[in-house]
């Protein structure tokens, strides 16, 4: 059965103008300029170090590409584009359609299937869809599918974009060219010098706490982010996935998704 849940952890920020596609496409870590109107694709805004600012979706309409970003970081986000912008021809201004979420089933209409991985269904702006589930379901069944969301899971800005599995998530196109931050996400993809990755852990009763540490044994094998009662997500070293893990004396269990390679 399909559920339906509104997102009002997410915001709009409406990009229009004659220069839209290529401000953004110069910007950003995903290709904006073959965004088609109805397009949604998955990406992000970083650091000229390349790490995440902004986690976002791209939704190509006439005329306009629309971001949506979490709520609370919307402001920062327009600013920066506003920093950016210098003579291009854009207008950045808040869009106030909601957001929703549909997972479960088949997509009603109106939704656009996550770009991210199938099995978290679609998205949708605007309308007033019957909704039948909240936000924290729509949570839930995203930690179930193992999809990080920097937003909720991780809010810093010292996590690079390959940690949060953005390589594996359709959220950089490495083929496009320029954009900020490329040159230290390229060498990390190139190189292969990736040591750590947002993944799920599974574990009995309530989540850890932000920032708890993650044993293998003795050694550090990373840190707990965000979570709910019986699954979290961590950044967590590859290389001390192997063996028994455990947080604050209790064990856990990485739950690598069907979406990740091996």
């Amino acid at each position: 059965m399909t559920r339906i849940a509104r997102l009002d952890s997410r915001a709009l920020v409406r990009v229009s103008g004659p220069d839209a596609r290529p401000f953004l496409h110069n910007l950003l870590t995903q290709d904006v300029e073959t965004l088609a109107d109805g397009d949604l694709r998955f990406g992000a805004l970083l650091s000229p170090p390349g790490r995440l600012l902004f986690d976002l979706f791209l939704w190509g309409e006439a005329g306009a590409v629309t971001l949506d970003v979490a709520a609370d970081r919307r402001e920062a986000l327009m600013q920066r584009l506003a920093m950016y912008r210098l003579r291009a021809q854009v207008t950045v201004e808040a869009d106030e359609r909601p957001v929703f979420a549909a997972w479960g089933g088949d997509l009603p209409e109106g939704f656009v299937a996550d770009p991210r991985a199938r099995a978290l269904g679609g998205r949708r702006l605007g309308g007033d869809p019957l909704t039948d589930a909240g936000e924290d379901d729509w949570q839930a069944h995203r930690l179930a599918v193992g999809v990080p969301d920097p937003a909720a899971d991780a809010p810093s800005d010292r996590m690079y974009p390959i940690e949060a599995d953005f390589d594996l998530l359709n959220g950089i196109d490495f083929q496009k060219g320029c954009f900020v931050g490329q040159e230290t996400t390229s060498r990390m993809k190139r190189r292969g010098s990736i040591k750590t990755r947002m993944l799920p852990l599974a574990f009995e009763g309530p989540a850890p706490a932000f920032g708890a540490e993650v044993l293998n044994g003795e050694l550090r094998a990373g840190e707990v982010l965000g979570g709910r009662d019986g699954a979290a997500m961590a950044l967590l070293r590859l290389d001390r996935l192997e063996g028994a893990l455990t947080v604050d004396g209790r064990p856990v269990e990485v739950r690598r998704p069907g979406w990740m390679p091996a």
